[in-house]
């Protein structure tokens, strides 16, 4: 099993990041991931539990758990992504007058012998995206 952890801090409360991250159909504007939209919607937050978010390429994530604005957990549910058992998770904690956002994710590569370079590759995609977070608006 492979891990990837992402920590980043902001000087917003936690509900102002959370609100820009769990915007599903908006990723493309800060997260660098084109095509970004609300295939499916959650309930009883439209970008909630059962909401499953899709990018440019097919790949699509359905989030499994939504603790606004403390914790969502998601998984890969469609598209060419060479992982399995693939479980996320993101944080959002007060860290004095900002907030600290942990991503993180667990998963198994499907073809073997990737695992180190599939975890270089999510380390990479979950910095720039929380980096891209700043785009809106946030400041360290």
């Amino acid at each position: 099993m492979q891990h990837v952890e992402v920590t980043h801090r902001y000087a917003v409360p936690p509900q102002a990041v959370w609100d820009v991250y769990t915007d599903h159909a908006r990723w493309s504007e800060w997260a660098g991931t084109p095509g970004s939209k609300l295939v499916v919607e959650g309930s009883p937050d439209r970008n909630g539990v059962g909401a499953v978010r899709g990018f440019a390429g097919g790949m699509r994530e359905k989030v499994l758990e939504f603790e606004p604005p403390k914790r969502m957990t998601y998984t890969v549910v469609g598209g060419f992504f060479p992982v399995r058992d693939h479980l996320g998770e993101v944080t959002f904690a007060e860290d004095g007058e900002g907030t600290r956002v942990v991503w993180r994710c667990r998963f198994e590569p499907k073809i073997p012998g990737t695992g180190a370079l599939m975890q270089r590759f999510i380390t990479f995609f979950f910095t720039r995206g929380l980096r891209g977070l700043e785009k809106r608006g946030f400041s360290r």
